[in-house]
């Protein structure tokens, strides 16, 4: 009987509806995160009559045939990239991107470019501009030891003012990197994505400049994560599983009722 694995499959995909929804509820604090949402497709089909077929010796056609689905499977599970909103931190080297655009961070190892909308930097040992994890914020921008406050202008031009001067010294300039398809980076973990086929290769370019966001001192980007809209998902999941565990119920009691019928 085919309803026993199409209910079996219903299940399993809202299994995977609610482990989404449950990562995007986790997350709902977490910065910059962009909640992920699942897609579903359905199965193949089987013909017990293929429409379109004769029906007849003189060319009558099939209008609608005979198809039977096998259930759903889990096709996709994409980050929705709509920009959570912005807090004050006054903090000074808190920066959010206003508009398109991920910092560019350098990972250890040799492992390449990773990108982040979380802009919660530091300054490390040596002056360098870093994220909570020490990674070295690309380009490197050292801030001199002297410096008694930095300044970040919304085009990412930083500029500090050293001990005993009274004008301000530029010293670097942040870029930002954009991506064709967004959906298609891979997330790696503490906040930071990296390049994929899918993605496409990154263009760089200044804050501010036409199709870049701008930058914005002392804020950080919140999740966009709403909490009403995934508990009222994660309900639907849940009378969803419940459903197509009824179905796997009313399956295995008609096929107690054939193994009870007697010659």
């Amino acid at each position: 009987m085919r309803a026993l694995h199409i209910g079996a499959t219903g299940m399993l995909a809202q299994q995977t509806n609610v482990e989404v929804i449950s990562n995007n509820i986790a997350n709902m604090n977490t910065t910059a995160y962009s909640r992920r949402r699942a897609e579903f497709h359905d199965l193949l089909y089987q013909d017990q009559r293929r429409v379109g077929a004769n029906s007849s010796d003189s060319g009558t056609i099939v209008p609608s045939g005979v198809q039977l689905g096998l259930g759903v499977k889990t096709a996709s599970v994409y980050r929705i990239s709509e920009h959570g909103s912005v807090v004050n931190t006054n903090n000074t080297l808190d920066l959010a991107i206003q508009g398109n655009g991920y910092f560019q961070i350098e990972l250890p190892n040799d492992r390449g470019v990773g990108y982040t909308r979380d802009g919660a930097f530091q300054v490390n040992a040596d002056g360098l501009i870093v994220t909570s994890d020490g990674y070295q914020v690309n380009p490197g921008i050292t801030i001199p030891q002297n410096a008694t406050g930095i300044t970040i202008n919304a085009s990412g031009e930083v500029w500090v003012k050293e001990d005993g001067q009274t004008d301000l010294t530029n010293v670097g300039q942040l870029e930002i990197a954009n991506f064709l398809n967004e959906s298609g980076l891979e997330a790696i973990g503490d906040n930071l994505f990296i390049e994929t086929p899918a993605s496409g290769q990154p263009t760089t370019d200044n804050p501010g400049q036409l199709g870049y966001g701008t930058i914005l001192q002392g804020y950080l980007e919140n999740s966009n994560v709403n909490v009403v809209t995934e508990i009222t998902e994660l309900v639907s999941a849940q009378r969803a599983y419940e459903m197509n565990s009824k179905i796997i119920t009313t399956a295995d009691q008609m096929l107690s009722t054939i193994n009870s019928l007697k010659s």
